[in-house]
């Protein structure tokens, strides 16, 4: 399993971002795919996952209705499209799977992480 994070970048307050995530070599069709951040000193935290199978998804609280995950069967990659970006955004964001395809966002769950994207929201 491979997953390859993309679209991080620097952006001022109010703006938007869309993250992609480029998954491959899962051994069956139904995972879940997630989007997590970390922030320095803080705990990962998940934001949104997807069901690939049925297209079910779950966001956090904290993401206030700003982001919005979604699969694209045409490039096999899940994306993370965040608007009204604000500085508390800043951090590494990463892609995960979730093999067993249960749609959670404890981190535990995961199995496979990519390497991580950084996302800067500053003026």
């Amino acid at each position: 399993v491979q997953l390859v994070e993309s679209g991080g970048g620097l952006v001022q307050p109010g703006g938007s971002l869309r993250l992609s995530c480029a998954a491959s070599g899962f051994p069956k069709e139904n995972y879940v795919l997630g989007w997590f951040r970390q922030a320095p000193g803080k705990a990962r935290e998940g934001l949104a996952a997807i069901n690939r199978g049925g297209g079910m998804t779950i966001y956090a609280d904290s993401v206030d209705e700003r982001f919005t995950i979604s699969f694209d069967n045409a490039k096999n990659t899940v994306d993370l499209q965040m608007n009204s970006l604000k500085p508390e955004d800043t951090a590494v964001y990463y892609c995960a799977a979730d093999p067993d395809a249960v749609l959670t966002l404890r981190v535990q769950a995961y199995d496979y992480w990519g390497q991580g994207t950084q996302v800067t929201v500053s003026s």
